[in-house]
């Protein structure tokens, strides 16, 4: 497997809890990482090669970057990219951070009518019960959604669900999944053109090391 790239593509990189699986995927598939990546606070960092440089941002902000061709390539978890809905190609599934979303509720609610649902990703659930033909409010809540049927905002909640420990200790279950989330390699377009090469190297690298972890 060839470790070079001939043109310098920027990526930008969704910080928090896919940021270590990502780096140790990038450097197991020969990918060119600054080594002080996790260790840094610089939000623009370049491979020791010169020919990557990696923008770290939150998750949210990655699908913009990558729109707006800030960034060639952008590495987001799929849950983000539902919510953004920008025009971006979707180039590789890269099987990390996988989790899902779902709705959730207290068990005394399972069954009953939904009215009201609190969530970090309206649209995402906006979405999904629409597409249900079910007509309900989407409260936007920024953190702690699971309070929201504790104290009576919603019905129930729509969030990411990874091993479930925080809806349990809050007594809360699930009572639908939406979608099941990966991490994702996204592209802009007008970058795909244009540096069509290196980015199909880069994604053969990664593919090569994502079967080997499937």
């Amino acid at each position: 497997m060839s470790c070079n790239l001939p043109d310098v593509l920027t990526i930008a990189l969704s910080k928090g809890r896919i940021m270590n699986d990502t780096l140790d995927l990038m450097r197991k598939a020969c990918v060119s990482v600054p080594a002080e990546m996790e260790d840094s606070r610089k939000f623009i960092l370049d491979s020791p090669d010169g020919q990557l440089r990696f923008i770290v941002a939150k998750p949210t902000d990655v699908p913009t970057f990558v729109e707006y061709g800030v960034a060639d390539l952008g590495i987001v978890g799929k849950d983000v990219l539902l919510e953004a809905d920008r025009d971006l190609y979707e180039l590789l599934d890269l099987g990390i951070g996988r989790c899902r979303v779902c709705v959730c509720g207290t068990p005394e609610q399972l069954g009953k009518e939904i009215h009201r649902v609190a969530s970090k990703y309206p649209k995402i659930a906006s979405d999904y019960f629409r597409r249900l033909g079910r007509q309900v409010e989407v409260i936007f809540l920024n953190g702690q959604v699971e309070l929201a049927p504790l104290i009576g905002l919603a019905d129930r909640i729509v969030d990411i669900v990874e091993t479930g420990r925080t809806l349990r200790e809050n007594g809360l279950e699930i009572h639908e999944e939406i979608a099941e989330i990966t991490t994702r390699v996204v592209a802009n377009r007008m970058s795909f053109r244009l540096k069509n090469q290196p980015i199909n190297q880069l994604i053969d690298q990664l593919r090569q090391v994502r079967l080997v972890r499937a």
